[in-house]
């Protein structure tokens, strides 16, 4: 049946039983392709009846459907006619993870970081608006996302301007208890009729009649509240409508019956409303119910067992920092671990075993977690706060204004730096240094794997200002980084490879790549010494006024080009009075799509072969 579906109009035909066979077929989908490509699944397993219930009520494309974070779009993408395409989910050139504006018209809205949704809905409300249409907007927001104060202030916003606007809440975490059942649903069938708003209506209406009026609607309306508060008892209620908020909930999230009948009654509202929707992630996979946090973002897996088909190597960077900051904080007790919701992710659960007290996870909330950490730094602490490089741009404000400014020592743990691979633009880590390398009295690290990371971690507590540290997903070690005992010291570079044709300068994941580079250049003719820069700032002056004039230096980084190590390098040399940089290689001035890191490395110039080839055309002249 799913064959057949090929656009979501396709979906008003089917009758309940066909539905029903519908989102079977689905979930056998998503685990298979997931199983085999990788991506988010419990998270879509979760949604199906939702995205089938919103596709048959709303009129879509015309109709806009936002979806926050956009992880949970998979369905969405099968019945906006791409299903042809799905099995490509995440591939080079395939479909995106996350919905695409340039992929199809149905992806109204390019989401990939959390609590966005409900701002830019609005957004699209307030346009629709202005240009005197009707269609619907809606943003479909996870309970998770509710931890970021952006949702705040576009509830807010939303609820003080009485913008019509339909939110459905996604609340994946709460299991659909007994005192839900039958008596919910009747109270939510009768609030979401037109009979109730009609009923709302006159009441209101009833303040109006001279002398009894007022009396009359405070007594009737206090009456409804409390039966909502007896009968419903949900907090949630009186929260949304104080904002301004229709509120039409809770209901059963896989009840496509009931979902349609709120739906269809919500799109009557002439203010806006939430929808509160109880669904249950990885439903219909025992395995992704089970563990709804593994299978929420999965690489390839066994789908009879779940069981995952590659086991890493070697520990993770976020497992190696976790535990070395584990072994700081048995010595010391000021330390304190910070994540937004992501201790799995960031390798903080392993701290989070060992010390479960000093162990901070504030939600989707990095902002919020950044001042916080300002805060207990202040307050005596030595806060870490562990998170993605891309994340990292939501607290630029407070980590400039309320860390930096103040000089205080919050250790800023920036984890997958660099391209980021399979989860595309939005998820790839190339903007840190450019948001870091400016700030007054920061200084930044980036290990080129995993043991220089352990120092690095070490040498941490020594100071006592902003520091952040930069690193790749995977730390394998280098061999040729450790020789003659060499340590980690802050602030200075040394050469791990000789040469006098050329000096590579390079830091983290791109050491590796550097090396590559020089046994490339030597079977050109090329000896090109490679030199190790653990500390980007502050830079090494010694070491780069002691390079030779006549040898041509270049900078290679993961990382753009524009704002980076390079260009940093480059101005210091100018500074200095010395030859700048023969040539920065970074990222283009562009967005890379999503698929396999190498392919991605290839896309930006920088496998082995083609900075190579770079190099010698500056050196050749451009007779290379």
């Amino acid at each position: 049946m799913l064959e057949k579906i090929h656009s979501p109009s396709d979906l008003s035909r089917l009758n309940q039983n066909e539905l029903n066979v519908l989102a079977e077929e689905i979930r056998r989908r998503l685990i298979e392709t997931v199983a085999e490509r990788g991506g988010h699944l419990a998270s879509n397993l979760g949604i199906v009846e939702l995205t089938l219930a919103l596709h048959r009520v709303f009129n879509c494309p015309e109709d806009q459907i936002v979806f926050d974070v956009g992880h949970q779009s998979y369905v969405h993408k099968m019945l906006t006619g791409r299903l042809d395409r799905f099995s490509t989910l995440r591939e080079y050139g395939g479909l995106s993870g996350f919905p695409r504006r340039d992929e199809s018209e149905y992806d109204c809205f390019e989401t990939g970081h959390a609590s966005t949704a409900i701002s830019a809905a609005l957004g699209l409300a307030r346009a629709r608006d202005f240009q005197h249409r009707e269609h619907h907007v809606i943003a479909v927001v996870g309970d998770g996302a509710l931890t970021g104060g952006m949702c705040y202030e576009a509830l807010n916003d939303a609820g003080n301007s009485h913008t019509r606007l339909i939110v459905v809440l996604n609340d994946n975490e709460m299991s659909i208890a007994p005192n839900v059942g039958a008596l919910s649903d009747y109270l939510t069938s009768l609030r979401s009729s037109a009979g109730w708003h009609s009923a709302k209506s006159r009441v209101r209406h009833l303040s109006d009649v001279p002398v009894i009026g007022k009396p009359l609607y405070r007594g009737i309306h206090g009456t409804k509240k409390l039966l909502k508060s007896i009968l419903l008892r949900d907090k949630d209620i009186g929260f949304f409508e104080t904002l301004g908020f229709e509120y039409f909930g809770p209901i059963d999230g896989h009840d496509m019956k009931m979902l349609e009948s709120t739906l269809e009654n919500a799109k009557m509202c002439k203010n806006p409303c939430v929808i509160h929707v109880l669904t249950r992630k990885g439903n219909g996979y025992d395995q992704a119910e089970e563990r709804p946090e593994k299978f929420h973002g999965t690489p390839p897996f066994i789908a009879e067992t779940g069981d995952r088909l590659e086991l890493p190597k070697s520990p993770s960077s976020g497992h190696v920092m976790a535990d070395t900051l584990a072994d700081l904080a048995d010595r010391d007790d000021r330390i304190v671990a910070i994540t937004a919701a992501m201790p799995l992710g960031t390798g903080l659960d392993h701290f989070a075993e060992r010390h479960p007290d000093r162990m901070l996870d504030v939600g989707i909330a990095e902002e919020h977690a950044a001042t916080m950490a300002a805060g207990l730094a202040a307050g005596g602490m030595r806060p870490y706060l562990a998170v993605y490089s891309s994340f990292f741009q939501r607290c630029y404000d407070q980590m400039l204004n309320d860390v930096c400014m103040q000089h205080l020592p919050v250790v800023f743990l920036l984890d997958r730096s660099g391209i980021g691979g399979e989860d595309g633009k939005t998820h790839h880590g190339l903007f840190d240094l450019c948001e870091l390398l400016p700030v007054p009295g920061m200084t930044v690290l980036s290990p080129c794997d995993s043991l220089e990371l352990q120092e690095m971690m070490r040498w941490t507590l020594e100071q006592d200002g902003p520091c952040a540290i930069r690193y790749a997903k995977s730390g394998t070690e280098i061999r040729e980084c450790h020789e003659g005992g060499a340590h980690f010291i802050a602030g200075k570079w040394r050469e791990i490879r000789k040469g006098r044709d050329a000096v590579l300068l390079a830091a983290g994941a791109m050491v590796r790549r550097a090396m590559e580079t020089a046994e490339r250049l030597e079977m050109l003719g090329v000896e090109a010494a490679v030199t190790l820069c653990p500390t980007l700032k502050p830079l090494d002056a010694e070491y780069l006024a002691g390079i030779p004039a006549h040898v041509p230096v270049f900078t290679l980084e993961e990382h753009m080009a524009a704002g980076g190590f390079g260009a940093f390098v480059s101005e210091e040399m100018i500074r200095l009075g010395l030859t700048p940089p023969a040539d920065c290689i970074g990222v283009p001035d562009t967005y890379l799509q999503h698929g396999a890191h190498e392919l991605l490395m290839r896309d930006a110039g920088l496998t082995a072969e083609q900075m190579a080839d770079r190099i010698m055309k500056k050196i050749s002249g451009g007779n290379h």
